[in-house]
């Protein structure tokens, strides 16, 4: 396979993963699937916006580059030739790390949240705080009875920080898959494919 055709199904991989990313945060703001009175009862980590940035906004423009880098006939660049293959399979690496910076940056704030537990009306002092230490409630589902308010937010901070720790998992692997990509393609320079796609030749 071409590289540029390689770098167009990462794209079009990444484009639905941003959306996805982007829904589960803001499905965060809404704890248990209900309306919250007061938004400093929302857990700290929600408002690091990691799947709407990191995963989400962040994410759609090393997507858009990589499918734009398809109409490169491997002799230019979204159909303008004196733009040559070998500058735009470069840039797209830029673009890949941008990418991969963002979805790491959404892995590690799930990770911390899955880690240190939603914040809520804790049942033992009725005050509003993280009742859980260093993820001992993920094996040990009794101590969810901690939390009693909002309803049901322990699995729903679980399940979608979650969703949000695999989304920014596969974001990185496809990232640096593309960077791999990318430096081949830089080296193929501008009208050779190195033999990528099948042939000597260009495509």
């Amino acid at each position: 396979m071409c590289t540029g055709g390689c770098a167009k199904c990462l794209g079009g991989t990444l484009i639905p993963l941003a959306v996805f990313g982007f829904l589960a945060n803001i499905l965060l703001f809404f704890p248990g699937g209900k309306v919250i009175d007061d938004k400093e009862h929302l857990s700290q980590e929600v408002w690091f916006f990691g799947g709407i940035l990191g995963s989400g906004v962040l994410m759609l423009f090393p997507a858009l580059v990589f499918l734009g880098l398809k109409n490169n006939d491997c002799c230019g660049c979204c159909g303008n030739e004196s733009c040559g293959k070998r500058f735009a399979m470069f840039t797209s690496t830029i673009f890949a790390v941008i990418g991969f910076v963002g979805a790491g940056y959404s892995f590690v704030i799930s990770a911390v949240s899955i880690n240190k537990g939603p914040k809520c009306l804790m049942g033992n002092n009725g005050t509003w705080g993280y009742p859980f230490q260093d993820g001992n409630y993920l094996t040990d589902e009794g101590l969810w009875s901690l939390c009693r308010q909002p309803e049901n937010v322990v699995p729903w901070n679980l399940t979608l920080f979650s969703i949000l720790l695999v989304i920014g998992g596969i974001q990185m692997i496809l990232c640096a898959i593309q960077v791999v990509n990318g430096l081949l393609g830089t080296l193929c320079g501008d009208c050779q494919c190195c033999g990528c796609c099948g042939g000597d030749g260009p495509v």
